[in-house]
């Protein structure tokens, strides 16, 4: 019995002190684990500075949305990485450059990019679209990065309607201005020993003055744009000597002049290219009448905007004498006053322009009461554009040259790239009357009236 018992002692003692031991552990095991949490704790506490650190240096994101023809958006932001949302809600592809960073590609109606600058220091930036054409009709504002400024800060935003009343007004009663240059004369031919009329063109880059003060590096044949007219008849025989002193290559398409397929001016398939610092010619016969152009084939998306153009014409269109077109009756013994060839442009370096010069450069058309005047319309631009003359309909006599058999009025002409519309007009009332393109982008923006718009200007009789 008394082994018993003391065995019995010790079994409880041994349980004592394992249950003791156990209670350590646990302990332990808690107090450890309570240590991770904290610790676990002080992990997350570290990641949510990483966090706050990581939204400090997150990029700041503007937007801007393009179409015809401005770039809206409030475009202001710290120094650091910007990035811009750009959408094109036009209708034509825009795109949204930021000179001398970075630019999205061209944009279609509807479709968007995110434009990333990286790190930019404080600065105003100029943002553009940098199509051609674009940017001049009013696709110009500023990225502003500077200290302080929240992101798309609207201050000032709102447009100073009498500063662009008085602009407009000031524009308006600059015209016509004088600039140096004038394009479209007619070039003399010399005449050869066998009849033939040889004329001479010689392309380089030189200032040109498109409106007051803003002289650019244009490309010309004989120092002008548009280049020289040429004016010939049915049955010449002619030669065109080319010299060219442009910096690359160039030839000349004949557009509307019906040619031998070697004379078609177009390197390298129907001649070699005339190489910067050579000359060439080209020899043909005057078949038909044309309402014509000339201008670079070769490379003609840098050339021809920038100014390598010229007005071809090759006898008269006939007029529809003693026809009634709606109600009005064409004189008989109808007399031409005056002729005017109208060159359309809008890219390039020369930007929306009347024969080469944007307003208030552009020359008035001086005619009296009750003359008939003939207009040649020549779209050698990248876009449409609607002429419309206030007050006079323009009865529509020919297309690309070709008479029409069944003439008709309009006020608008609608003239596409490439294009030439013949008018008649008959302006019997005196006054001043403004003559544009009737997309209202191409003649004005918020600094007045620019581009393709004139006057004519009917006298008493």
């Amino acid at each position: 019995m008394k082994l018993f018992k003391e065995n019995f002692l010790a079994f409880g003692l041994m349980l004592v002190t394992l249950a003791f031991g156990f209670a350590v552990l646990y302990f332990a095991a808690t107090a450890g684990g309570g240590a991770e949490e904290s610790s676990g704790g002080g992990e997350a506490s570290a990641g949510t500075g990483d966090e706050a650190a990581g939204a400090e240096n997150a990029p700041t994101t503007l937007s801007a949305t393009l179409s015809e023809f401005a770039i809206t958006g409030n475009l202001s932001a710290e120094p650091g990485e910007i990035v811009i949302d750009v959408q094109n809600d036009g209708a034509i592809a825009h795109n949204l450059s930021v000179l001398g960073e970075d630019k999205t590609s061209d944009l279609n109606g509807g479709e968007a990019e995110v434009l990333s600058l990286g790190n930019l220091a404080a600065g105003t930036y100029t943002v553009v679209c940098d199509i051609p054409g674009h940017r001049e009709s009013g696709m110009e504002t500023e990225l502003i990065v500077g200290e302080g400024l929240a992101a798309g800060d609207d201050s000032g935003s709102e447009p100073d309607y009498a500063a662009i009343d008085a602009a407009f007004t000031a524009s308006i009663l600059e015209f016509p201005a004088e600039t140096e240059g004038k394009g479209n004369q007619v070039l003399e031919p010399e005449i050869l020993a066998d009849g033939t009329k040889y004329f001479e063109l010689t392309t380089e880059i030189t200032k040109w003055e498109t409106e007051p003060g803003r002289v650019v590096d244009a490309w010309t044949y004989n120092g002008t744009v548009p280049g020289p007219a040429i004016k010939i008849q049915v049955g010449d025989k002619i030669r065109v000597k080319v010299i060219n002193k442009l910096p690359m290559g160039t030839d000349i398409h004949w557009h509307g002049i019906r040619t031998p397929n070697s004379e078609d001016g177009v390197a390298p398939i129907t001649q070699a290219l005339i190489e910067s610092g050579t000359e060439y010619e080209y020899n043909f016969v005057a078949e038909k009448e044309a309402i014509g152009m000339f201008h670079a084939h070769h490379a003609g998306q840098i050339q021809v905007p920038n100014g390598l153009l010229g007005t071809f014409q090759i006898g008269e269109i006939p007029i529809p004498r003693g026809q009634t077109i709606s109600g009005v009756t064409i004189p008989e013994d109808i007399e031409i006053a005056q002729e005017i060839p109208m060159v359309l442009n809008d890219a390039g370096e020369i930007g929306y322009s009347l024969n080469g010069k944007g307003f208030p450069g552009t020359e008035p058309y001086v005619v009296q009461a009750g003359d008939w005047v003939v207009a040649n319309y020549y779209n050698e631009g990248l876009q449409i554009h609607p002429m419309h003359l206030h007050q006079f309909a323009q009865l529509i006599i020919a297309k690309d040259g070709i008479p029409l058999d069944q003439p008709y009025w309009a006020d608008t002409v609608n003239v596409a790239p490439g294009e030439r519309y013949t008018v008649l007009i008959n302006p019997d009332t005196e006054g001043t009357w403004v003559w544009h393109c009737h997309i209202l982008s191409h003649v004005e923006r918020e600094d007045g009236v620019f581009g393709m718009l004139t006057a004519m200007v009917v006298q008493a009789s």
